[in-house]
């Protein structure tokens, strides 16, 4: 059996990533082999492209993506619990960097979960990294309470617009940053939209929130941007930052200057928090069935920017370095 793999033939633009046809990996003993139908573009796709310098990036060439839903194809020896032509997904950390932008995946058995009959590929794979990654921030990192007020930057995006569904089912009540263009889409989801572009961000989250938020959530990142997450909390308040989008425009260099002012925040006897962000992947592999149940009865609606063909990979990493989009970038084998 043949299959298609994107990889990145070196570090780069867009356009180093290429198509190659192969022979389809074989399963292992304990893995299963699934036939992709969906998997997401993400902001660490784009830093692991274009650079060799983030810790952990493997040598050209290798494929990335964080999240795959498929159809299982092939049992290896010794997989129970599962069968063929059965929907699944997972994370692919136990991949390195990913290996999604593949038309086959390989991966131990406990990797994956079922996916319910009847959900959209698409809208499932936005629920392994992105929801699973907003419920890690949520209920493991600031540990929220029902009616606690939190302020979520970068609102519209893949992880943005999960904070707020989530926050939304958590009773939560949420503010959140946005371009214009994407403010009905934040107030659909439940939130008060700002536009980081016009208005004072700091002024206008404690304006409406009489005071300030317990909880902010930034997958932004660099100095400025998190001292400005920061003064938009109130006395006792958490500031969770876990991500470096702001690499997609300034570069790697953000990310020293972003831990600095972090540690000297800490510093600071004030009563609030910068807890660290936890190691995601556990969470998300304990969590994504009940996310997975949450999309079968109806009660979360993944927004997807686009569906991309797998061999028109570059287009969709333009679309994630040209900003400005909403929810999740998938990419359709």
């Amino acid at each position: 059996m043949r299959h298609r793999r994107v990889i990145v033939t070196k570090h780069g633009g867009p356009e180093v990533l290429q198509i190659i046809e192969e022979d389809a990996p074989e399963p292992k003993a304990g893995e299963i082999r699934v036939r992709v139908e969906a998997t997401g573009v993400s902001a660490y796709d784009l830093m692991f492209r274009k650079s060799g310098k983030l810790p952990g990036t493997p040598r050209p060439p290798f494929t990335l993506g964080e999240d795959v839903v498929g159809v299982v194809d092939k049992l290896g020896e010794g997989v129970s619990g599962f069968d063929v032509g059965q929907r699944v997904a997972a994370g692919t950390f136990s991949l390195g960097v990913g290996g999604g932008y593949a038309e086959s995946v390989c991966m131990a058995a406990e990797e994956w979960a079922p996916v319910p009959v009847g959900i959209d590929p698409a809208e499932a794979v936005c629920l392994v990294v992105n929801y699973g990654t907003a419920h890690a921030m949520l209920h493991q990192a600031a540990d929220v309470k029902r009616g606690e007020r939190v302020f979520v930057q970068g609102a519209a995006g893949g992880v943005g617009t999960a904070l707020l569904e989530l926050g939304r089912i958590a009773d939560l009540e949420v503010c959140g940053t946005a371009s214009p263009r994407n403010h009905d889409l934040v107030r659909s989801l439940g939130a008060i939209p700002i536009d980081y572009r016009s208005e004072n961000v700091v002024r206008r989250v404690r304006e409406v929130t009489e005071g300030g938020v317990d909880a902010v959530f930034d997958p932004i990142g660099g100095a400025r941007q998190v001292l400005r997450s920061y003064l938009c909390l109130r006395n006792g308040g958490r500031l969770v930052w876990f991500g470096m989008a702001a690499t997609k425009k300034h570069g790697l260099r953000l990310i020293p200057y972003t831990l600095l002012m972090l540690g000297i925040l800490k510093l600071i006897p004030d009563g609030k928090r910068a807890p660290l962000a936890p190691n995601a992947g556990p969470i998300i592999r304990e969590v994504l069935p009940g996310l997975l149940q949450l999309l079968a009865e109806g009660r979360l609606h993944p927004v997807i920017e686009e569906r991309v063909p797998l061999v028109e990979a570059p287009r969709a990493h333009e679309i994630l370095e040209r900003g400005g989009y909403a929810g999740k970038v998938v990419l359709i084998p």
